[in-house]
């Protein structure tokens, strides 16, 4: 059964791993908790008068070192003075150099939100009149490239290794105290502690690169550790820790000392005693979480970061507890089985760790989202909404597996077989295929048995080789009993039903926490649907106030391939700001006169933002002349103005270039 069990095993390992990295390479430095929703300068606003300082707004309170804010003139050289500092609520400014000159300047912002995650971002304003600028790639790397794949990859380590470890301790103390002495479940609960430990220190060590240049080189910068334990962050980091050197203590207790105790009062407080000192440990654990990511800040976080606690422990307790019986299911050995009644407790504990998801859920997802239409308008609606498919899926799964339980508990095939009337009692409960096993172990141990009551006649001349012949008996027997028993086990179709469905629970739940750890990392849609607004809102109200920019003109030479198909389409946008503008198209042949076309299309795209392309069919004027009135530009910004010209009925080309609107 042993070398059927390895292959699914190891495909279950190749799917976490495939999901992983999937889900991680999707997770992007965008992934941030704080967002801007305002600055002054505005983005895309063009000033009569160099402005002595920009101010930022964020969603949430932001932490800044000395060059969290740049601001860059036109020829990519700092202009920023001191170091940026709050002015009120979630407001950061920095100072600038006076006398600036007139062009495009680039504010590049990079910063920590209150829940842990780095925000990065850059925009553009112009004093007098915009003007080309050598500043590109100003978005810092934090957050993203090859270290923020690694911090990643350790957060899905660190909630695998929580998960493993509270879930499995509560599996054997709350469901099946015989698994305390089961060597695979002693594997895999001390796994999930070394887990939880090496990807702790893990992300300790990645955080001061992960929040700041996002250099793998930096990884080992003390300087960086040292303002890494300064902060928050650091600090639940830090107490992890300190609380898995307890939780140590305490798996060494229940895999020590409990396995050694004998049935008994002593024994029960014993367990009375471990269970609330690992619920204690592991709320701990919990909180290291809870207090320095999405639950400590925005609404209601007094509420939120206990709500959080249970989320967390229920997650454990429910995916944990199912790994252990998987585990046990398929790793116990034929001495030791796992009785139908633990799976029966291990299912009620289960159905209660839904239940308590499911409160918990609730309350989360109308503290991240605030509305209905955050659930498909936002990516982290989107995320959740695949999340609660997948706990869909896996409560129907359950479902399956509770059907399978109680199956097994009728037939009383989870009870160990430890006589051989027992043995053909299950063997006829279980079937033909357990009666053909049953069958073949007493031939496998009357022959085992035969060939040893030989040796042992034969070493009757010897005395010297009674005792070695005596002790090979022994084992033989004791291997013979053994797998016949395991036959026996193997054979019961529902407990190999019961596997299967447990097996694919495990699967569902690999999957499962890999979204859960990328919706960690994921801007809440209440946040990002605010920032939106507020943007929104600061581009309306700084319009009207922004002088007008005068009209835009653009030249774009293009060629439609066919004869008599070169010329050049010039744009005039007037007054190239926010709002309603006059638009005007005007085709020449290279010589300069009016070119009569069929057709003109214009479309507006600001790709920085998404928007787009906007198009505009201008009414034809006169020969060679186009125009559109009202033509509404949404948001500031570097806009791609696109012009197609038809100059026959197969014959048109596209041409563009990019203009700051605003």
């Amino acid at each position: 059964m042993t070398r059927t069990i390895t292959p699914r095993l190891r495909t279950l390992v190749l799917l976490l791993l495939a999901v992983t990295g999937a889900l991680l390479a999707g997770a992007g430095p965008a992934s941030a908790h704080a967002a801007l929703t305002g600055s002054d300068p505005a983005q895309g606003v063009v000033v009569k008068k160099a402005p002595s300082q920009v101010s930022l707004t964020f969603s949430e309170t932001v932490a800044m070192t000395g060059d969290s804010v740049r601001v860059l003139d036109p020829k990519g050289r700092p202009v920023q003075t001191g170091t940026p500092a709050s002015v009120s609520g979630t407001t950061y400014a920095v100072r600038l150099k006076s006398g600036l000159a007139e062009g495009t300047y680039t504010v590049a912002y990079q910063v920590v939100s209150a829940d842990s995650h780095p925000v990065a971002g850059a925009y553009t304003f112009s004093v007098g009149a915009p003007s080309p600028t050598v500043v590109s790639g100003t978005g810092p790397a934090a957050g993203g490239g090859t270290v923020g794949v690694l911090y990643g990859f350790g957060r899905y380590v660190s909630y695998a290794g929580f998960v493993v470890l509270a879930g499995g301790a509560a599996f054997v103390l709350a469901c099946w105290r015989r698994g305390a002495g089961v060597r695979a479940l002693q594997r895999l609960v001390v796994g999930g502690w070394l887990a939880l430990t090496a990807a702790t220190l893990w992300l300790l060590l990645l955080r001061g690169a992960y929040t700041t240049s996002g250099k793998l080189a930096d990884v080992l910068d003390l300087d960086l550790l040292g303002q890494v334990l300064q902060t928050k962050t650091g600090a639940a980091l830090v107490s992890r820790l300190l609380l898995l050197a307890a939780a140590a203590l305490f798996v060494a207790v229940l895999f020590g000392a409990y396995t050694r105790r004998e049935e008994g009062e002593e024994k029960r407080d014993l367990t009375f005693g471990l269970a609330v000192g690992g619920t204690v440990v592991a709320a701990g654990l919990a909180s290291s979480w809870a207090m320095a990511e999405h639950a400590s800040v925005g609404l209601q976080p007094g509420i939120a970061m206990p709500v959080d606690v249970v989320h967390l422990l229920a997650v454990a307790t429910w995916l944990g507890g199912l790994t252990a019986l998987l585990v046990a299911l398929y790793r116990a050995p034929a001495e030791t089985p796992v009785e139908s009644a633990a799976v029966h407790r291990f299912s009620r504990l289960a159905f209660g760790s839904v239940l308590a998801l499911v409160v918990t859920g609730v309350y989360q997802s109308w503290r991240q989202l605030g509305s209905w239409s955050a659930f498909t308008e936002t990516r982290y609606g989107q995320l959740l909404l695949v999340k609660i498919g997948l706990v869909a899926l896996l409560v129907g799964v359950a479902a399956v597996s509770r059907r399978w339980t109680a199956r097994l508990a009728d037939t009383g095939a989870g009870a160990p077989a430890d006589r051989p009337r027992k043995e053909r009692v299950a063997s006829a409960a279980a079937g033909p295929t357990a009666k053909a096993s049953a069958r073949a172990s007493v031939k496998a141990g009357g022959a085992g048995e035969a060939a040893g009551a030989k040796d042992a006649e034969a070493g009757k001349g010897d005395g010297t080789g009674n005792s070695r012949r005596a002790a090979q008996l022994a084992r033989q027997r004791a291997a013979a009993d053994a797998a016949r028993r395991k036959r026996l086990r193997d054979a019961d179709p529902n407990r190999f039903g019961l596997r299967r469905s447990v097996l694919a629970e495990a699967g569902v739940a690999v999957v499962l926490l890999a979204v859960t750890t990328v919706l960690t990392q994921t801007e809440p849609g209440r946040t990002e649907q605010q920032a939106e607004a507020a943007t929104a809102a600061s581009a309306r109200s700084s319009s009207p106030s922004s002088p007008a920019s005068g009209a835009l003109t653009l030249d774009m030479p293009f060629d439609t391939g066919g004869t008599d198909g070169k010329g050049v389409a010039r744009i005039d946008i007037d007054p190239a700001r926010v709002g309603g503008n006059e638009m005007h198209v005007y085709v020449q042949r290279p010589n300069g006169r009016a070119f009569d076309v069929p057709e003109v299309k214009v479309s507006f795209t600001l790709e920085a933002k998404k928007i787009g392309p906007l198009p505009v069919n201008p009414d034809h004027i006169t020969t060679g002349h186009w125009s559109a009135s009202g033509v509404q530009i949404p948001m500031a910004g570097d806009w791609k103005i696109a012009v197609t010209v038809r100059t026959s009925d197969i014959d048109q080309a596209t041409v563009s270039k990019n203009a700051q609107i605003g």
